[in-house]
């Protein structure tokens, strides 16, 4: 029986270790922007590699924004290829509930140092 208990314990203690994901993720050619925060975002903007953009008026605490790479758009209107392109930076902007702005930073040069 103690051992059990003793297997039960390490694997809660193992599984609480790994941590909350990064609030940017990539998933396939799907972006996943979470809203981590205990505020609601307004004004949501997303920008990869520096032209394309998407968004959404609102993010709710503990949201995610799920964007396909394919609708995100340039200011021309020239849609982002997957198949031809690769994501090196997001940048994501909103406002929060409170008024306080929001800034998060995604980068494949972060993730190749981990």
């Amino acid at each position: 029986m103690k051992r059990l208990v003793l297997g039960v314990v390490v694997a809660l203690a193992v599984g609480g270790c790994r941590g909350k994901p990064e609030p940017i993720r990539l998933n396939g050619r799907t972006l996943v922007v979470e809203n981590q925060s205990a505020r609601e975002w307004r004004n949501v903007t997303v920008t990869v590699n520096g032209y394309y953009r998407g968004g959404s008026t609102s993010l709710a605490p503990g949201g995610e924004l799920d964007a396909g790479l394919s609708t995100l758009v340039t200011g021309f209107g020239q849609k982002f290829d997957p198949g031809r392109e690769s994501v090196h930076t997001v940048e994501v902007r909103a406002t929060d509930a409170s008024g306080q702005p929001v800034s998060l930073d995604w980068s494949d040069r972060r993730q190749e140092a981990k």
